[in-house]
C-alpha cells in the first residue's frame, strides 16, 4: 500500500509541475487533463504492441478502490476543508434557496434525470432496469463540491454566487448519497422503498449527521479553546475529521453532513472565539493544504481511471442527450427557486445562469459508480457517469470563468 501511494504521489506532482510550468490550466483541471491524455496514449499503445506498460499500469490501479478511498478516506477531509472557509453569516441568509438546492432539487434532479436516462436506454436498446436508472440519478445529481470550490472561487465569481453553489454543494451530496443507498437497496431488493422507510431513513441519516457534527464540533471547540497551542489546535481538527468521520459510519449517520456541520462550526464559532491569531493561520494553512493535495490526488485518479473503464462508442449517444437533461434539470431547479425567493431575497443578475453551468460534477458521482454492484448494466452505468463527469470538469469547468465574468460585466441587477 505504501508503494501505491509513493508512486501516485510522485505522479501527481510531477502531472502538477507540468501543469504550472508550461499548460497552465487551473490546477485540477490541468491535472486531471494530463493524466486523461496519459491514459488515451496508454491505451493507444497498446492496440499498437506496446501493451507491457498499460497492463502494469492496470494491475496497478487496480488496487485502488476508488470508492473506498474518495467516500471512507478522501471526503471526510475535502468535506472539512471546504466549510471550514465559508462565512456561517452569508449561508444563512440563503439559507432556503441552498436548503431548496440540496433537498428538493436533488430529488427532482433524480427522477428527472432517471426517467430520461430509462428512456434513452429503451430507445438505444440498452436494457437498463428504471429502479437502477433512478439510482443513476441520485449518483449523477449532486454537484461536487470537491470540483465546485476551487474552480468558482478561481473563476473570481462574487460572493454572494460563490455562498449559494458551494453551500448546495457541501450539502447536496450527502443528501443524494442518502438517496442512492435508499434506491439502491430497493433495486437489489435489500430495503423496502416505501415513503413511511424512506423518510425515516433519511432522517436518521441526515438528521443524525447534522447532529453528530453538532456534537463533535463543540466537543473540538471546547478542547480548542481551553488552550493556546497550535500544534495542539491542528491536532484537534485532524481527531475530529479522522475519528468524527469514522464514528459517524459506525452509528450509521451521513459522514459528509457530520463534516460539513462540523467544519461551519469550527470554521465560525471555533475561529472568533477559540483561536489566537497564530493558531488561525497555522489552522488555515494546514486545511488548505490537505485541500489543495487531495484534489490534485484526487482528478489524478479520475483521469486515469479511464484504463479500467470498459469503453464502447455507443456510450456516448446516451451519455451525450443526458447532459443536456441534467443541465435542463438544473436550469428548472435553480430558476424556479430563485423567481418565487427573489421577492424576499436579492439575486444578482445572472445568478441562475451561473449556478446552472457552474453545478460540476466530480469525483463523488463517479466513485458511487464504481460502488455499484456486479451487474449486467454496471459497466453502462459507469461509463456514462463517467462521460458525463468528463464534459462537467473540462467544458464547464473550463468556461465558467468565462460565464462569470460576462455577468458581472452586465450589470448587478436583480434576476
Amino acid at each position: 500500500m505504501l508503494e501505491i501511494a509513493a508512486i501516485f504521489i510522485t505522479i501527481t506532482a510531477l502531472f502538477a509541475w507540468f501543469n504550472y510550468r508550461f499548460i497552465k490550466l487551473p490546477a485540477t483541471i490541468g491535472v486531471m487533463f494530463i493524466s486523461l491524455v496519459t491514459s488515451v496514449l496508454l491505451i493507444a499503445s497498446s492496440h499498437l504492441g506496446f501493451d507491457a506498460i498499460t497492463d502494469w499500469a492496470e494491475a496497478w490501479l487496480g488496487q485502488i478502490n476508488f470508492n473506498a478511498l474518495l467516500m471512507d478516506g478522501m471526503l471526510s477531509f475535502l468535506l472539512f476543508a471546504g466549510a471550514l472557509h465559508v462565512d456561517f453569516h452569508q449561508l444563512k441568509r440563503y439559507r432556503y434557496s441552498i436548503g431548496l438546492l440540496a433537498t428538493a432539487g436533488v430529488l427532482i434532479s433524480t427522477v428527472a434525470i432517471g426517467s430520461a436516462a430509462w428512456w434513452l436506454f429503451r430507445t438505444f436498446h440498452i436494457g437498463v432496469p428504471y429502479l437502477y436508472c433512478l439510482v443513476f440519478g441520485a449518483l449523477i445529481s449532486p454537484t461536487d463540491p470537491i470540483a465546485v470550490l476551487g474552480i468558482m472561487r478561481s473563476a473570481g465569481a462574487p460572493e454572494d454566487m460563490e455562498i449559494k453553489i458551494v453551500g448546495e454543494s457541501l450539502f447536496n451530496d450527502g443528501v443524494a448519497v442518502v438517496v442512492f443507498t435508499m434506491l439502491l437497496g430497493a433495486a437489489t431488493a435489500t430495503e423496502a422503498l416505501t415513503v413511511t422507510h424512506s423518510a425515516m431513513l433519511f432522517l436518521e441519516e441526515a438528521g443524525g449527521g447534522m447532529l453528530l457534527g453538532l456534537v463533535m464540533g463543540y466537543v473540538a471547540y471546547r478542547l480548542m479553546k481551553s488552550i493556546d497551542q497550535y500544534q495542539i489546535e491542528v491536532l484537534v481538527t485532524l481527531a475530529l475529521v479522522l475519528g468524527g468521520y469514522t464514528l459517524a459510519t459506525h452509528l450509521q449517520v451521513s459522514g459528509p453532513i457530520s463534516m460539513v456541520i462540523a467544519g461551519l462550526f469550527i470554521g465560525n464559532r471555533g475561529r472568533e472565539y477559540a483561536m489566537s491569531d497564530t493558531t488561525r493561520r497555522y489552522v488555515d494553512g494546514f486545511w488548505e493544504l490537505i485541500d489543495e493535495i487531495l484534489n490534485a490526488v484526487l482528478f489524478v485518479l479520475i483521469g486515469l481511471e479511464l484504463l479500467l473503464i470498459p469503453f464502447e462508442w455507443s456510450y456516448l449517444i446516451v451519455a451525450g442527450p443526458v447532459i443536456g437533461v441534467i443541465l435542463l434539470t438544473r436550469l428548472a431547479t435553480i430558476g424556479l427557486p430563485i423567481v418565487v425567493l427573489s421577492r424576499w431575497v436579492h439575486f444578482r443578475h445572472g445568478t441562475t445562469r451561473v449556478l446552472t453551468w457552474g453545478g460540476l460534477r466530480g469525483g463523488i458521482s463517479v466513485a458511487l459508480a464504481l460502488g455499484l454492484p456486479e451487474s449486467d448494466y454496471r459497466n453502462t452505468l459507469v461509463m456514462v457517469t463517467y462521460l458525463i463527469v468528463l464534459f462537467s470538469i473540462l467544458v464547464q469547468g473550463l468556461t465558467i470563468g468565462g460565464v462569470v465574468q460576462r455577468v458581472l460585466a452586465q450589470g448587478s441587477d436583480p434576476s
